[in-house]
């Protein structure tokens, strides 16, 4: 019988490269800090890591901006220090993908640089977005920025680029070859180094309508996810992916992609994880459930799974990630956010878990606007807090300078006071978390669920039986329970409000 892919059912954890640990007592997290931490991560029984962008960037969109995609951004390391990085993980039996970010360069690339050198027209900026100059001095047309304003920046000639994010990080054109060749051969570059994968960052963005046409509307951002914009998810990206897929698939060792893709509906999410393309999409549908509502959260997981299915690809779970709000605070508590992971970790497929969840750490909500820089706030005008309350740097202990993340104290952006009492009381929830991934691996069958009362999730699958109780009462176990691991403490045979419990199934006298 063949393998099973090792990412069908991984856990993968996200490594916020800036934000995780400091190994040169600068206040930046880098590779040597992570290759310091990684016992940890070994420990808490994850698969795999996945690191955000450590490539050379003027660190405009926190390495999402890149000028050199062979290369370590000299803030983070060395390639030496990748290297030495790659090879400790993988001596713990810790897979390594990395981010790749193929829909934008850096302003400071030396593509874009020569582009803006030569005259309108030339090859250099065919290879970017470049429109000519209008008669009204307006943009080429409506399309918004991910970031706020206008998605075009008129130079100093009159043309216009495109850019869907910050004026920093100038859109490439895909129609170009030089773009797919280049590409396809910085993925063999790190491949060759021995990464196990790639996250590809919006996955969904490559392609443009041809002829630019209006988008025809305003709050274009608000809805991403729900319809199909003419800058985003238009098919001819799946033809990128293919090519990409035969790339991977020509290396040893089971490598993959997971892409970070925004579609309007499952369906058109599945497309991106056909047999012949990625292996695996992040699912935002999940993140977004209204965790008011159970039948809500029960129908998106419902919907996630046939979409999957119908690719015969996994289905990915995530609560975080570097972009959102950190669920403790979204969701509204702790026990909330527990009950939320142990719910997500019971499911079929692969889940990501974002550093710092198995600490329980809440988003920072008043970092001083001095310390913010993330472009969200700055283009906003500071109407937009932006990203930055969830990137905070790392508390692993107590009494330690910046509690452990730089032994000299440093720390670019500001920890706040009440995270020492997190990094001293961080056993349970790293327990939990620890627990929760060791029973996980028994957990191969598919998901059934069981009849349930209004605000409870009930479903089983294998020896397991998964109860989430999202009603303000407490509700009775079922008949002969014998818990495996609740996320709030049990007390008279009844979950209480807010909870997530696993429970043997071969103990219970019925179901």
């Amino acid at each position: 019988m063949p393998q099973q892919e090792w990412w069908r059912t991984a856990v993968i954890y996200e490594v916020y490269v800036r934000s995780f640990a400091d190994g040169n007592g600068d206040g930046v997290g880098d590779l040597a800090g992570l290759r310091e931490r990684l016992p940890h991560l070994r420990e808490l029984g994850i698969d795999a890591i996945w690191l955000t962008p450590f490539f050379r960037s003027p660190m405009v969109d926190g390495g999402y901006d890149v000028s050199d995609y062979r290369d370590v951004d000299p803030s983070l390391g060395s390639l030496a220090d990748f290297d030495a990085m790659l090879a400790a993980a993988h001596a713990l039996g810790l897979r390594v993908i990395i981010d790749v970010v193929p829909n934008h360069t850096s302003s400071e690339h030396a593509w874009f640089t020569q582009a803006l050198q030569e005259l309108p027209g030339g090859p250099a900026r065919a290879r970017y977005h470049f429109r000519p100059a209008t008669t009204d001095g307006e943009p080429p047309n409506d399309w918004e920025s991910v970031f706020g304003g206008p998605a075009w920046t008129r130079t100093a000639d009159g043309e216009w680029y495109l850019h869907l994010f910050d004026p920093a990080q100038p859109d490439l054109n895909w129609d170009n070859p030089d773009v797919r060749v280049e590409f396809e051969d910085v993925l063999r570059f790190w491949l060759d180094r021995g990464v196990d994968g790639f996250r590809i960052d919006v996955a969904h963005g490559m392609v443009k309508a041809a002829g630019y046409p209006a988008a025809g509307l305003t709050g274009q951002i608000g809805l991403l996810g729900r319809r199909v914009l003419p800058y985003f998810d238009q098919d001819g990206v799946h033809e990128i992916h293919k090519a990409w897929r035969k790339i991977l698939d020509s290396y040893p060792g089971q490598r993959m992609a997971v892409a970070e893709a925004w579609a309007s509906t499952p369906q058109r999410l599945a497309r991106y994880t056909a047999p012949d393309e990625l292996h695996q999409a992040f699912n935002f549908e999940f993140l977004q459930a209204d965790w008011g509502d159970p039948a809500a959260v029960r129908a998106s997981i419902d919907s996630c799974l046939r979409a999957a299915a119908s690719v015969g690809a996994p289905t990915t779970w995530v609560l975080s990630n570097h972009d959102v709000r950190r669920h403790v605070t979204r969701l509204g508590s702790l026990e909330r956010a527990n009950a939320a992971a142990l719910l997500m970790l019971a499911l079929p497929g692969s889940a990501y878990l974002y550093q710092g969840d198995e600490l329980g750490l809440p988003e920072v909500l008043d970092l001083p606007a001095d310390a913010r820089q993330d472009p969200v706030w700055l283009r906003s005008g500071g109407t937009d807090p932006g990203r930055d309350g969830c990137r905070v740097p790392l508390p692993w202990e107590s009494e330690a300078p910046a509690y452990g993340f730089s032994a000299t104290g440093a720390s670019w952006l500001p920890q706040p006071p009440a995270w020492a009492a997190l990094a001293r009381d961080r056993s349970s929830t790293v327990d939990l978390y620890r627990a929760a991934l060791a029973l996980r691996r028994r957990l191969t069958g598919p998901l059934r669920w069981h009849d349930s009362p209004g605000g409870v999730l009930d479903f089983g699958r294998d020896d397991f039986r998964c109860v989430v109780n999202l009603s303000p009462e407490p509700i009775a176990l079922p008949d002969g329970s014998e818990v495996a691991l609740a996320s709030r403490p049990i007390d008279g045979g009844t979950v209480p409000a807010d909870a997530t419990v696993w429970i043997f199934a071969r103990s219970l006298r019925s179901s």
